[in-house]
């Protein structure tokens, strides 16, 4: 079975921060693939429902962001054959401006601490990611305090749009490939200084 893990923290004070969009994503696919509820299991909220056509495991690890390896790992173990290839995990990315998402099939943390958690729990790198871009266009003073600030109420369209894509990526990945969700849901970023792209 396929586990679709949204990364973020428990507890009311943190449900509409910055840092919960993987939690978001995965209650946007838990409506639409009709779930009726969550349950605890090896310390996370899990569901299963439809996604493009396929039966997958929803999951929201309740360790606190940092600690999301363990949580994914048991989940991988117990649903996924403990194959890294029959994950997709969601996370906030402060590396991408406000409203980009960008799937990859592998490749580093690039900073987020909770896919840090979750390479190092498997062991590779080797897992599909879909990563909701945080940036905004001002500086960032304090990064631990911005990820874990409330979204404000001007951002709130943007980021239900964003999300709205994002489960549109998931679904491809499932249905195709991460490759095929790659081309479809990409976007190249500017680098503001010096007008290049990556």
């Amino acid at each position: 079975m396929r586990i679709i893990a949204g990364l973020g923290n428990p507890g009311r004070e943190y449900a509409a921060t910055w840092h919960n969009l993987g939690f978001l994503l995965v209650d946007t696919l838990f409506e639409r693939g009709g779930g009726r509820k969550f349950r605890d299991e090896a310390q996370a909220k899990v569901s299963e429902v439809s996604v493009a056509g396929q039966r997958v495991l929803l999951a929201k690890p309740q360790t606190f962001m940092n600690a999301s390896g363990s949580a994914v790992r048991r989940l991988l173990d117990g649903y996924g054959n403990s194959d890294p290839g029959n994950l997709i995990v969601a996370s906030d990315d402060v590396a991408l401006p406000f409203g980009m998402i960008r799937v990859r099939s592998g490749g580093s943390a690039g900073g987020q601490k909770g896919l840090k958690s979750v390479i190092e729990s498997l062991g590779t790198d080797a897992f599909a990611r879909v990563r909701l871009g945080i940036r905004p266009e001002h500086q960032i003073g304090d990064l631990i305090d911005f990820v874990l600030s409330a979204i404000p109420r001007r951002c709130r369209t943007g980021v239900d749009e964003m999300i709205q894509r994002a489960a549109d990526a998931v679904e491809v990945i499932v249905a195709e490939s991460p490759a095929r969700a790659m081309q479809l849901f990409n976007e190249r970023i500017k680098q503001a200084a010096t007008g290049e792209e990556s």
